[in-house]
């Protein structure tokens, strides 16, 4: 009976020592799986994971802007007994019931890239400051100009993104135009500003858009793009307008294929993000709560650098060699 009780002991003590043994269990959620940004922050978590002896859970939305599959991703990692869970919402506003019911469950959400809405529905943001990348394409285009009349052409993303609001507003406060920063609420405007359009991201919408912008101005000599597909798309469209030598297209993203615009003098400059740091950062966050029970809280910076070959002595930056060794994508 003895001899019982003590290999029962010695099992209950053998699977409680296997569970606290146990990888601790991480989520992704990235707003798709086939965007190089989103591919590479998925590198950085696996990455972080292995070196901290996690196990990576990851999902995506099937398209960008899709919240329901994201909902659904959440829902699982909670029940695969998630510690924490990463994600870059497809939309800041929808996602926050499914978040705060994963918090309420003892899970530590952190937002990557773009915050919830409100932003304290997650614990934490860890994310590029895209007002300051907005500011430093802004200051660098107004340098450039050296003084000659600016007409301008937004390509902004869609109605109501906060990171396509902060990318703009810096943009312009960089320009110099007065009364805007990082708290103004909504897409800022100015005298300069000819023509606003969304591109969503994508080169084909970014390409109609700026032809439905040199229609109503054909005299634009500024673009600034939300991303670097976009300007990509202005481009081809200024191209064939027979335009592209006299205008100058600026852009935030810092992939491999923008560094390389920006080396071909296609992009004048480009704020580049690190999405790698960006998850690599939160997996640790993640294992340290899943560890010690700390949770991460606020905001954290997550760099952006100026990339140029043509530089402005005003304007921090850093040339395409260093872009290119720094950047994401194909």
């Amino acid at each position: 009976m003895y001899a019982k009780h003590c290999i029962a002991v010695g099992l209950i003590a053998s699977v409680a020592g296997y569970a606290a043994a146990a990888e601790p269990v991480i989520g992704l959620i990235t707003k798709t799986e086939t965007n190089p940004f989103f591919v590479k922050m998925k590198e950085g978590a696996q990455h972080a994971a292995k070196l901290q002896g996690a196990k990576l859970l990851t999902a995506a939305g099937k398209a960008d802007g899709d919240n329901a599959g994201q909902v659904t991703a959440i829902e699982n990692m909670v029940s695969a007994g998630a510690k924490a869970i990463l994600i870059t919402p497809n939309d800041s506003k929808a996602i926050v019931p499914a978040i705060k019911k994963a918090r309420d469950a003892g899970v530590m959400v952190i937002a990557l890239d773009s915050p919830a809405e409100p932003a304290n529905a997650t614990d934490a943001l860890f994310a590029t400051d895209n007002f300051k990348a907005g500011l430093l394409i802004g200051e660098y285009a107004k340098a450039a100009m050296a003084g000659k009349p600016a007409r301008i052409a937004t390509l902004d993303l869609f109605p109501g993104h906060p990171v396509g609001i902060a990318r703009h507003n810096g943009f312009l406060s960089g320009f110099g135009v007065p009364g805007v920063d990082a708290k103004t609420a909504g897409l800022a405007k100015s005298a300069d500003v000819v023509c606003m359009a969304d591109s969503y991201g994508d080169q084909g919408k970014g390409q109609t858009a700026m032809e439905n912008c040199l229609q109503k101005n054909p005299d634009i000599n500024v673009v600034y793009t939300i991303n670097e597909p976009a300007a990509a798309g202005a481009y081809k469209a200024l191209k064939a307008a027979g335009k592209e030598k006299g205008v100058l297209i600026v852009s935030v993203d810092g992939g491999c294929a923008g560094v390389r615009d920006v080396k071909a003098g296609v992009i004048a400059a480009t704020s580049q993000q690190y999405p790698l740091k960006m998850a690599g950062l939160a997996v640790d966050a993640g294992m340290t709560y899943a560890k010690t029970g700390k949770k991460v809280s606020g905001y954290v910076d997550t760099g952006v650098t100026l990339i140029t070959d043509q530089k402005q002595a005003s304007v921090p930056s850093q040339d395409t060699a260093f872009g290119l060794s720094a950047c994401w994508g194909k």
